[in-house]
């Protein structure tokens, strides 16, 4: 049975019950005041009124009785019809949900349900809302990535294509055609490496093995990785300044890797004769890595999308720039790890990405309150 049926039925059962109940109640409580009544009548009327004090009090009892059992379809025929207006108003946003629903089933996610008033129908349809813009931007993500995994792929199948095309037409030697084909595999090899290392953070099934780390290695490691790179693009490398001792809770590997993603996309968006720092520092158990340049900054509307899965502030970006999903590698593997990754920056003036992770293992500093 549907709701609004239902809903009715129980307002008309509570109705049937309270007028069963209030006829029988006056049936029962009656008689006391009535034989009240009739004594003061016998009174006043003296000893004449004797005889006559069954015939009143049988009196006044029917016509009680038929005066409530002439009210009572009336009654009922009232509370029937508040009960329907009440049970359409209980149901109508009801309705307005499945249609929102059944909306949202078929894929328009653009659909929104009214949200006024105050009580928990008004907060399930901001709940609802909520999900379906939720679902918006997932569908939006996913035709993204689609698109974007497709433009990543299109151009190195064309150009194996065009190499193969050209040694077939004699226009390429074999030996040199086939050393463009293996590049481009490589390309398209660690394209398939970072989309499969996504979706295995984004899933959270990535191996990790965290262990007391000295963060100051994990800067140096990136100096020495780095400094030959910055040099020749023309950027000033800067390490520090450091405390004596860094401590960390982390898996050296996908740190160095988390920092590696971080100078790789500081180096390429920072122009000849720019500057790229790294700094640290411990505060409350925690130690936060800074890397910021001096680059072309990010624009405020994009920087909520940074580290979506191939998000590019620049649409121009060209092939050989990276794949498009550093970053989001960058903050999976920081949260996975116990800390999180975000990001400042002024469009002309550079960006600063701050990496916090923890100094100790998880737990390691609560005290037993007994």
């Amino acid at each position: 049975m549907r709701l609004f049926p239902r809903l009715l039925l129980s307002h008309l059962a509570v109705i049937t019950a309270m007028g069963a109940v209030l006829v029988l109640t006056a049936e029962l409580a009656a008689q006391p005041f009535i034989e009240r009544h009739v004594d003061e009548m016998v009174r006043q009327m003296g000893g004449a009124g004797a005889g006559m004090r069954g015939d009143l009090s049988h009196g006044m009892r029917g016509t009680l009785t038929r005066a409530l059992l002439t009210a009572l379809p009336l009654a009922l025929l009232v509370a029937t019809a508040t009960a329907w207006i009440a049970a359409r108003r209980v149901t109508d946003p009801v309705r307005t949900l499945q249609a929102g629903s059944a909306a949202l089933a078929s894929g328009e996610y653009g659909r929104r349900l009214p949200e006024g008033g105050q009580d928990e129908l008004a907060g399930l349809a901001h709940s609802f809302n909520v999900m379906a813009g939720t679902l918006a931007r997932v569908e939006q993500g996913r035709v993204e990535l689609i698109g974007n995994v497709a433009h990543e792929l299109r151009a190195p199948v064309s150009a194996v294509r065009g190499y193969v095309e050209a040694a077939q037409d004699g226009l390429m030697g074999s030996q040199d055609a086939m050393s463009a084909v293996h590049r481009e595999l490589g390309s398209l090899e660690r394209l398939v490496n970072d989309l499969s290392l996504v979706s295995r953070v984004e899933a959270g099934q990535v191996d990790l093995r965290p262990q007391p780390t000295d963060a100051r290695t994990l800067l140096e490691h990136a100096r020495q990785r780095f400094a030959l790179p910055c040099e020749e693009r023309g950027v000033t490398l800067l390490i520090g300044p450091l405390p004596p001792a860094l401590p960390v809770w982390t898996d050296p590997e996908r740190a160095a890797q988390i920092l590696g993603n971080l100078l790789g996309n500081a180096l390429r968006h920072t122009p000849p004769g720019g500057r790229v720092q790294v700094s640290a520092h411990g505060r409350a158990g925690r130690v936060q890595i800074t890397v910021q340049d001096t680059g072309c900054g990010i624009a405020p509307e994009h920087l909520e999308r940074i580290f979506e899965r191939f998000f590019r502030a620049d649409a121009a970006r060209t092939r050989g720039e990276g794949s498009g999903v550093g970053l989001t590698v960058a903050r999976g593997l920081a949260r996975a790890l116990g800390g999180d990754l975000t990001v400042q920056s002024t469009p002309g003036e550079g960006s600063r990405f701050c990496w916090t992770l923890p100094a100790t293992p998880p737990g390691a500093g609560d005290t037993d309150s007994d």
